[in-house]
């Protein structure tokens, strides 16, 4: 099964980014494979005008389409998510998360922010026809910390709610992988009457 770690963030480096990225080591130790879209990486302008044949943006298009579950990390700015995560979203079809499982990460300047993933976010996923929207995780600056010395500082408790997501994503992953099996392996029904033995 994979899984797509996605930046929304307009700025290199930020919090939300390398708060994503810990969240993609963590996925690493329990054996999950996962690759990397920075919106940001991707041309402004093919973006901003929906530019359906630039390259790059068949490449982006094609990670979200390819993944069983998308990662999605924004900043929070004016209670509502990053311009340029809304630009690429934009870009998908209709039905852009269909079957997908997603879990969204943000981070803002205090906790009068934390609903914006919910009445901002979810329901624009949702209407991507995303097959379950895990429960966001929200942290304030003060709460997600980097240093030179000591990299990334996380706080206890955002820690404890980073742990709670992945083991979620990790079972809905491993159920989605079985039911995948499970359709794969189904034979169809033949009636007694039909059925020729030879001797």
């Amino acid at each position: 099964m994979s899984i797509l770690l996605l930046a929304g963030s307009p700025s290199i480096p930020s919090r939300s980014t390398r708060l994503l990225h810990h969240v993609g080591e963590r996925l690493a130790l329990l054996g999950h494979r996962y690759s990397k879209l920075h919106v940001l990486d991707l041309p402004a302008q093919a973006v901003l005008q929906a530019d359906f044949s630039n390259p790059d943006i068949r490449i982006a298009k094609s990670q979200v389409e390819q993944a069983d579950a998308v990662v999605i990390a924004t900043p929070v700015y004016k209670a509502a998510y990053s311009g340029v995560l809304k630009a690429f979203l934009d870009l998908l079809p209709q039905d852009g998360l269909d079957g997908k499982l997603v879990l969204p990460i943000a981070t803002g300047g205090s906790q009068s922010h934390m609903l914006a993933l919910d009445y901002a976010l979810r329901p624009v996923l949702s209407a991507l026809a995303a097959r379950h929207v895990l429960p966001s995780i929200y942290a304030t600056e003060a709460q997600v910390a980097w240093t030179a010395d000591k990299g990334l500082t996380v706080d206890p408790a955002i820690a404890e709610r980073i742990t709670e997501g992945i083991e979620h994503l990790s079972e809905n992953l491993y159920a989605l992988r079985r039911a995948k099996i499970s359709s794969t392996t189904e034979f169809t029904p033949v009636p007694f009457a039909q059925v020729r033995c030879s001797v």
